[in-house]
């Protein structure tokens, strides 16, 4: 996951509105958005390599994504970034404790949304400042720290705000069109990760597309006043896109998984 902007309690009618763009190997075996045979049930893609997930959300409300922090020389680390989003939606702890429990040097540098009904936090193993509980507002993340102003970001995250703000329904298809978007950048325009100028040339797009690696899957999830949470991914492939939808009320009464 390379780019996710939000809205966290801004519309009263759709309290979480969050569209996110994957970005990952085109050859790496992955699943499309699916309900997982887990207690509760998990609705979210999932990487068939590792078992984790980028996004996902439970039918009692738990939500969360990750992205990967980009820097010259990624870290070995022991643990998938992915299973830092199963291991929380299947957990009976809350945002705050998930992340004070968790060792961070285990996993490479990430980026971490954890969310309930109520509350959203955000969390980077490459930040010094500790977790943030966030407040009701428009944010954007994507490989550095959040609403670092990456010029995608800034312009996802703009044009996310003006769907939010001035539409009195929210589309799904301007959601997905606004994170197509391959505009470029002026070099001195672009970050500097360390990977250097050719890649981050080829990174700067919203909608990213390399041979081997580009923007595989758009996802939108919303959570509304009533109760109802829709979750719909985008996926992409040679032959055109491939959606998936569920829409589901929340279960708050729902079990947790006993091994977690």
């Amino acid at each position: 996951m390379c780019l996710i902007v939000w809205a966290w309690k801004i519309r009263p009618e759709t309290p979480l509105i969050l569209l996110a763009n994957r970005d990952e190997f085109k050859q790496r075996a992955t699943a499309a958005l699916h309900a997982w045979p887990t207690q509760p049930l998990i609705y979210g893609g999932k990487d068939l390599v590792q078992g984790g997930t980028w996004l996902g959300i439970t039918e009692n409300g738990r939500w969360a994504a990750v992205t990967n922090y980009r820097e010259a020389k990624a870290e070995t680390a022991p643990l998938s970034r992915g299973w830092l989003i199963r291991d929380y939606l299947l957990s009976k702890h809350s945002p705050e404790h998930f992340l004070n429990a968790l060792n961070p040097n285990d996993y490479g540098g990430f980026n971490l949304l954890l969310g309930t009904q109520d509350q959203a936090y955000w969390f980077s193993n490459r930040s010094k400042t500790a977790a943030q509980a966030l407040q009701a507002g428009i944010y954007g993340l994507s490989n550095h720290l959040l609403d670092t102003p990456w010029p995608k970001l800034v312009k996802a995250r703009t044009e996310f705000s003006a769907l939010v703000e001035k539409s009195s329904n929210f589309s799904a298809e301007k959601g997905f069109a606004l994170m197509r978007s391959e505009d470029t950048w002026p070099d001195p325009d672009l970050p500097e990760t360390g990977v250097g100028l050719p890649l981050e040339r080829q990174l700067s797009p919203i909608f990213i597309q390399q041979p081997h690696y580009g923007t595989r899957s758009t996802t939108l999830l919303r959570w509304h006043a009533a109760g109802e949470i829709e979750i719909q991914e985008r996926s992409y492939l040679e032959t055109g896109f491939q959606d998936q939808q569920f829409a589901f009320y929340l279960n708050p009464r729902t079990e947790q998984s006993p091994e977690f």
